[in-house]
Formats: C-alpha cells, structure tokens, sequence
C-alpha cells in the first residue's frame, strides 16, 4: 500500500509479487508428490536445487565481476546452509509418506518454533511477551496442529507417523534455518546470501545423492519429467524467494506472510485432483484455526515493529 494526497492506494506490483510467489511455492509440493514415483528424494533433491542454483549464478558472477559482492557472505552462508540442506531433505522425503496438502498444512507449525527463537535470539522481540494477541495467536497455532494430526484416520499407520515426523522435523529445521539466515545476512544483501546458499546446499545435497541416491534413475526419465524438475527448480526454489523478496521490499512483510498462509489450500485443491488427497471437516477446521493463529501471531510481530523501527530494519534484510 503506498499514500497519495491521503489516499492509501494498492501497490500492483508488490501485490502481485506476494502472490506470484504463493503460486510458485504452490507448485513444488504437487511436482516433488508426483516425482516420488520415478526418482527417490536424495536425487529429486539434488537435481531441483542443482537447476535453482545455476538460476542464481549469473546475478552471483555479476556481483562478483562488479565488485558488489561482500565477502563476508561466503563465510556467514555456511551455517544456514548447513540447515537448508537438513531442511530440505527432511521437506522431500516427507512427500514420499504423507500427501502434499497434509504435510504443507503442518509444515505451517514452523511459525511455533520461529516465534520461539525468536524471543530467545532478538532481544528487540521479547517486547511480544506482553502481547496477548501473540500468545493468542500461537496457542491457536498449537491446538490447530493437534487438531489435524489427532483427526487423521490413519494417524497410527507407520508410514503415515514417519511422515508426520518427517514433517515436523522439517518446522524445526525450517526455523533453524530462517533465523541463523537472518542473523548471518543482517547487513548483507539477502539475494547474495540466497546464491551462495543455493551453491553450498548443492555440494552437500550432491554428497547425499551420490551416498544414498540413485542417480542413473535420472537416464529413465522423459523429457516431460525433465521438464518438471527444472520447472520446480525455477518456480518453487528461485522464483518464488525473488518474489518474496519483491513483495516483502514494496509492501511490507505482513502482506506476503498471511497471503501466503492461504498455501495448503490451494495445494489441497490440486492434490484433490491430481492424487484424490482429501482432509475430513475436523482437519479443515483445526488447518483454519492454525493458519488464523499464525496470521494473529504474524500480525502481532508486524505491529511490534511498527513500533520499533530498529526491529523493521533487521527484518526486512533477510527473506525466506
């Protein structure tokens, strides 16, 4: 939203860079899901990032040709990389047990354990304590995951309990990874630290592959499968952070955080389709009551730092 003579107008743009970037998120759960069946998620992982990374590297080549890089960045990457690549093997390995719209909707308990370290790492943010509306918000949070986990009709199947704690591992790592990210680029333009992210975490996923995966099952995939993974590599991995970042810069952040809350249900609506994935009315309603706690506990933050334009500043150098 931006001012003109007292009139709060809507900012095109940014609007449809939070919801490009929705979109963009939306489609790598539906690609991995469907992949799952012709490639195992150690080589699935390697080669969707592998595509990211080369996206990235021409910008990354420019800013090192231009002198704009910091250098700095190739040492303070090093840990949030570290997390990316936990991250992300747990995030693909969970759609080989669980349904994509399942595991996005309690993937969203991230939000738990960000606000968490949050409080314990951002000495700015502690001020949330005194905010009923955060706590309200988080504890909406927690009842909405219990909610949809407790009213899964197959929540004691093995192979749904590896995936709920695939998934839920996943949250932990997600956290780890946004605030040890945020720390490491506080004052270093995020999109260096995105690139060279994307590069250690293909080193490390590469390893992975070639210990644990089998990567001659990438020779037995046709084009259209081919196509899929450079799309998802493009769209859901490069692409979509961009757009964050895009939106983030000329509309805020709290805008792009609740749109894209709206994410498990449009999943859940390809999924219906695509896999015949379904959710009871229980689950529906407590995935609500999750997302509406995560959005009162985002709007919380947002109003945190409002008023404190020290806290704006930090968070709005480091993206997803």
């Amino acid at each position: 939203m931006s001012e003109y003579g007292g009139i709060r107008k809507v900012d095109f743009s940014g609007t449809l860079a939070a919801i490009g970037a929705l979109c963009c998120w939306s489609t790598g759960p539906i690609i991995i899901k469907y992949l799952s069946g012709y490639l195992d998620f150690w080589t699935q992982n390697f080669l969707r990032y592998s595509v990211a990374c080369l996206f990235w590297l021409p910008f990354l080549i420019f800013s090192i040709k231009t002198k704009r890089l910091d250098t700095r960045v190739w040492r303070k990457a090093i840990v949030p990389a570290a997390a990316n690549v936990v991250m992300q093997s747990l995030f693909a390995c969970a759609f080989y047990y669980i349904d994509p719209a399942f595991m996005v909707l309690l993937g969203k308990s991230s939000l738990i354990w960000i606000a968490s370290f949050s409080l314990v790492f951002f000495p700015e943010e502690r001020t949330l304590v005194k905010s009923k509306r955060f706590w309200t918000g988080l504890a909406l949070s927690a009842i909405g995951v219990v909610g949809v986990l407790c009213f899964k009709e197959d929540f004691v199947a093995t192979r749904t309990l590896t995936g709920i704690v695939l998934t839920l591992s996943m949250a932990f790592m997600w956290a780890v990874y946004t605030l040890s990210a945020k720390i490491a680029f506080k004052d270093i333009d995020s999109r260096q630290g995105f690139s060279v992210i994307t590069i250690y975490t293909v080193v490390g996923l590469s390893v992975l592959a070639l210990r644990f995966g089998d990567l001659s099952r990438c020779t037995q995939m046709g084009a259209p499968r081919w196509a899929l993974v450079v799309v998802s590599g493009i769209t859901s991995i490069a692409f979509a952070h961009v757009l964050y970042y895009t939106a983030m810069r000329r509309i805020g952040a709290t805008i792009p955080a609740l749109v894209v809350l709206v994410q498990p249900f449009i999943i859940l609506a390809i999924s219906r389709v695509v896999f015949g994935e379904s959710l009871n009315k229980f689950q529906l309603l407590f995935g609500v009551v999750l997302l509406a706690g995560s959005a009162l506990a985002i709007w919380a933050q947002q109003h945190l730092k409002h008023r404190s334009p020290s806290l704006s500043r930090i968070n709005s150098s480091s993206q997803r």
